[in-house]
C-alpha cells in the first residue's frame, strides 16, 4: 500500500511551529511521509538552528512559501503579517500542492494538516479534493472562545470587529476558566488594527472547525474536561512532549545554549527558579529592572532566559552592579533547551508567560508556576494554572502597571513555602503522563488518527476517547 503523504502547515510563530513539528515527527515514526511548509522567514530561522539529529531521512522534507512581505519588513507587526498571509499564501500553497502531485503519481498528497489559525489552508485542501485535518496547538478553552464568536456578538460582549463592548466576565461552561472580554485571544492587543486582524484569524479557526474532516488538539482530557465536554468532536492527542520529555526538540527560532544544563548540574535539588517568557513577550526598561531586582531579592539560584529583542534596548539594561551581586547564583542565557531544563531535578518552579507549550512543559514535569501572561491565550492558561488546577500563583501590578521587586519576592516565598502547589502539580503530571502512554485517552486518539491517515479507519466522524 502507498504510504500516506501529508502536508503540514503551522502558523509562523514559535509556539505553533514546535508542536506541529512534534506531530510531524510522530507521524514520520509511523511511516507517514511529511512535507512541512513554513513561511520563508520561519524556514530561515529554523534551519539556522537545525542540527543533523533533526533530520528524518526521506520521509520528511521542509519547504517554504513567501508570506507576502518584503525581506526588510517587520514580521513582529502581527497585523501586517496576518493580512499579508491571508492575501498571499492560499494561491502559493495551491500551486505547491499541484506541483507535488504532478511530480510523482505515486506520491500524491493524501491529507493536509493545518494549524487551527491557518484555516484558509483547509479551504485550499477542500478545493483540491484532498482530505483535511486541523491541529489545535493551544488549549481547547481558547478554541471554545473562538467558536463562541457568534454568541459573544449576539450577547453584546463584542462587536462585529471583535472589539469588547462589555466588562462582564465570560464563562462558557461550569469549571471552564472565566475570562475578561479584554483578555480574549484576539482582543488583548494594544491597537484596533491588530485586534481586527487577529479577529479574522479567530474566525478562520471557527471555519476550520466546521469544514475539516478531523480536529485534533495538543491537550489532554485530564487537563480540561469541561472544555472537551463542550466540544466532544475535538480529539485530544497530547501533550506530545509527555512521551518525549528528554528528546531533542526541532523547530526553534534561536540557538539553544546547552551550557546552562552544566550549571544546573551544580545546583541543589529543587532549588532553582527558571524564568522564561517565550518568543513574543516584551518588557519596558522599568519592568525589566524590577524583575531583575526581584530575582536578586529572592536569594535563590535562578536561570533566566533573556532572548534577543526582549527589551526595546539593543542590549538589556541590568541594574548597576547587578551581575557582580548575583554572581554565580544567577545564570542568564539567550535561549535555553527548555524541555531539558524543566526536567532537571534542580528546578523548583517556573516563572512563565503561560503560553500553552510552556504550560504543558511545566505540567509534565510536575512544576508549580508563577504566572506572568503577556497576550493571546496566556490569560486563559494562567486561569487554568491558578484557579482550576491550583498549581501556581499570579502577580499583582502596582498603580503604575508594574510588577514590583517586592511583589516578585513575596510570590516566590508564598509559592515555595506551601508544598500544596507542588503536590497538586505532581498529581496532574501523573494523570497527563498516563494519558499519552498505551491505553490512555490521548494515545488511543492518536492511534485512531494515524489509522485514518493510513486508510485503515475511514470514518472521519469517529468519536474521540474521553475516558
Amino acid at each position: 500500500m502507498t504510504k500516506p503523504h501529508v502536508v503540514v502547515i503551522p502558523c509562523p510563530a514559535q509556539g505553533h511551529v514546535i508542536p506541529m513539528m512534534e506531530l510531524a515527527q510522530c507521524l514520520v515514526k509511523q511511516g507517514v511521509k511529511v512535507t512541512f511548509v513554513n513561511t520563508e522567514d520561519t524556514h530561515k530561522q529554523i534551519t539556522s538552528t537545525w542540527l543533523e539529529k533533526d533530520g528524518f531521512g526521506k520521509l520528511m522534507q521542509m519547504v517554504c512559501l513567501p508570506d507576502g512581505l518584503e525581506t526588510w519588513e517587520d514580521r513582529a507587526d502581527i497585523c501586517k503579517l496576518t493580512w499579508s498571509i491571508l492575501k498571499t499564501m492560499p494561491s502559493k500553497l495551491e500551486t505547491l500542492m499541484k506541483t507535488i502531485n504532478n511530480e510523482d503519481g505515486n506520491d500524491k498528497i493524501t491529507c493536509v494538516i493545518v494549524d487551527g489559525v491557518m484555516g484558509w489552508a483547509i479551504k485550499v485542501g477542500k478545493k483540491m479534493g484532498i482530505r483535511t485535518a486541523t491541529f489545535w496547538p493551544a488549549s481547547v478553552a481558547t478554541l471554545a472562545s473562538m467558536l463562541s464568536i457568534p454568541k459573544l456578538i449576539d450577547d453584546g460582549i463584542i462587536n462585529h470587529k471583535g472589539l469588547p463592548l462589555s466588562d462582564v466576565i465570560i464563562q462558557l461552561s461550569e469549571n471552564m476558566p472565566p475570562i475578561k472580554p479584554k483578555n480574549l485571544v484576539w482582543a488583548c492587543f494594544m491597537d484596533v488594527d491588530t485586534v481586527e486582524a487577529m479577529f479574522q484569524v479567530s474566525k478562520e479557526a471557527e471555519e476550520a472547525y466546521t469544514m475539516t474532516d478531523w480536529f485534533i488538539c495538543n491537550s489532554a482530557i485530564e487537563l480540561e474536561p469541561a472544555a472537551f465536554n463542550l466540544y466532544p468532536q475535538v480529539f485530544p492527542i497530547g501533550p506530545f512532549l509527555a512521551s518525549n520529555r528528554l528528546g531533542d526538540q526541532a523547530g526553534h527560532f534561536w540557538q539553544e545554549d546547552p551550557t546552562c544544563l552544566t550549571w544546573l548540574d551544580q545546583q541543589q535539588p529543587c532549588s532553582v527558579i527558571y524564568i522564561a517568557f517565550g518568543s513574543f513577550t516584551l518588557f519596558d526598561p522599568t519592568q525589566f529592572q524590577e524583575l531583575a531586582l526581584g530575582l536578586e531579592l529572592s536569594n535563590r539560584p535562578f536561570l533566566w532566559v533573556v532572548r534577543p529583542g526582549m527589551t526595546k534596548e539593543t542590549t538589556p539594561a541590568y541594574p548597576d552592579g547587578y551581575m557582580d551581586r548575583v554572581g554565580s547564583r544567577g545564570r542568564i542565557v539567550n535561549w535555553a533547551p527548555q524541555q531539558k531544563v524543566l526536567a532537571h531535578p534542580s528546578l523548583t518552579c517556573f516563572v512563565s508567560h503561560c503560553g500553552w507549550n510552556s504550560t504543558l512543559e511545566g505540567v509534565i514535569n510536575g512544576l508549580p508556576f508563577l504566572c506572568w501572561p503577556y497576550f493571546a491565550d496566556q490569560f486563559l492558561d494562567e486561569t487554568y494554572i491558578c484557579d482550576i488546577w491550583k498549581t501556581g500563583l499570579g502577580f499583582n501590578k502596582d498603580e503604575s502597571g508594574i510588577i514590583t521587586r517586592g511583589e516578585i519576592k513575596s510570590k516566590v516565598e508564598q509559592l515555595l513555602g506551601n508544598s500544596t502547589f507542588r503536590d497538586k502539580a505532581l498529581d496532574i503530571k501523573e494523570k497527563v503522563t498516563s494519558s499519552v502512554t498505551e491505553g490512555g485517552c490521548s494515545h488511543k486518539n492518536l492511534c485512531k488518527f494515524i489509522e485514518w491517515l493510513q486508510g485503515k479507519n475511514t470514518d472521519a466522524k469517529d468519536q474521540p476517547d474521553h475516558m
